[in-house]
């Protein structure tokens, strides 16, 4: 009977392209992600195509008939507004927020005074450039500080700055990546995410980084990283951090689905730091261990932001 439902919803959905790898630095992780969506997709009985536009032209999409699209593309030209708007010119409903919500999440300067406009809390910062006064940025922010360019995700980029003579060289491996950079105030206590998919919010998940280092590597490659969920914080407590991030989410209009990271400091109080608009789908990502202990398998999860896909 299982069998005969997802079949029936994979022939509402139609033909459907689920977009991975792209241009962007994280081309790596959005071919792992792509491939488990797809895998996900196609487990639940639809119709499910792997599409990869660094290797095709959008238009093909048209073209070939495609229906729907699930995008599993991270950073530029998939998780900023672009491929958004060219599937709304084409008319094809997409998973994720639209246009504007990608393009002011993955820039995290504009992110963040959204959420300051909003009354969010959100760590200091500032935007530096190559003839910043290291000491002055150093003074006003506190060290140790967190460098990276505003447009990357997946820490590309980012680095941990103890000492004021270290920014110059922070700066230059940030603007590697994006002539954008910004000088974050580290916060000190616990990592956590909080994902979403349409107004539910998902468990919070705590992560336990090797030395405290949530790297690139440590991010989708070790095993060491621990992954804590349920998070072990009062259900109070988790409610009133989730009411947070689903707050800091519509503050910049997200939809669709999408996960919050955050620092909670030792007193309680919590500073947003990112909203991701397409989170990672791979073995390690957080949103399908979250949605897991929400009662959500990965094909109900796939299937569930596919239903919410939408044109604009």
């Amino acid at each position: 009977m299982a069998r005969t439902q997802t079949t029936v919803v994979g022939r509402t959905f139609g033909k459907v392209a689920v977009l991975l790898g792209g241009k962007s630095a994280e081309r790596e992780i959005s071919l792992m992600s792509g491939q488990n969506v797809l895998g996900g997709l196609r487990n639940a009985g639809v119709d499910a195509h792997a599409f990869d536009p660094a290797q095709r032209e959008l238009a093909e999409l048209k073209h070939e008939g495609f229906q729907r699209v699930f995008i599993a593309l991270h950073g530029r030209y998939g998780e900023d507004g672009t491929v958004q708007g060219a599937l709304e010119m084409m008319g094809i409903p997409y998973t994720g927020s639209g246009v504007m919500a990608s393009a002011l999440c993955m820039d995290k300067v504009r992110t963040k005074l959204i959420w300051l406009a909003s009354g969010l809390p959100t760590p200091r910062h500032e935007v530096i450039s190559a003839d910043s006064a290291w000491a002055g940025v150093a003074t006003r922010l506190g060290l140790p500080l967190i460098i990276k360019p505003a447009h990357e995700g997946s820490t590309l980029g980012l680095t941990k700055v103890a000492k004021a003579h270290e920014l110059a060289a922070a700066y230059q491996q940030a603007a590697t990546y994006d002539p954008l950079v910004l000088a974050e105030e580290f916060v000190e206590g616990e990592e956590l995410t909080a994902g979403f998919v349409g107004d539910q919010a998902l468990p919070l998940i705590r992560i336990e980084a090797p030395q405290g280092n949530y790297d690139y590597q440590n991010k989708y490659f070790s095993d060491e990283t621990k992954y804590v969920c349920p998070c072990g914080l009062a259900a109070a407590e988790e409610q009133r951090i989730q009411d947070l991030v689903m707050r800091s989410a519509r503050a910049l209009g997200c939809s669709g689905w999408g996960r919050g990271d955050l620092i909670r400091r030792a007193d309680g109080s919590v500073s947003l730091l990112e909203m991701n608009t397409s989170p990672g789908m791979t073995s390690h990502s957080l949103v399908p261990m979250a949605a897991k202990v929400a009662g959500l398998s990965f094909e109900q999860l796939v299937l569930r932001i596919l239903e919410l896909a939408h044109v604009g």
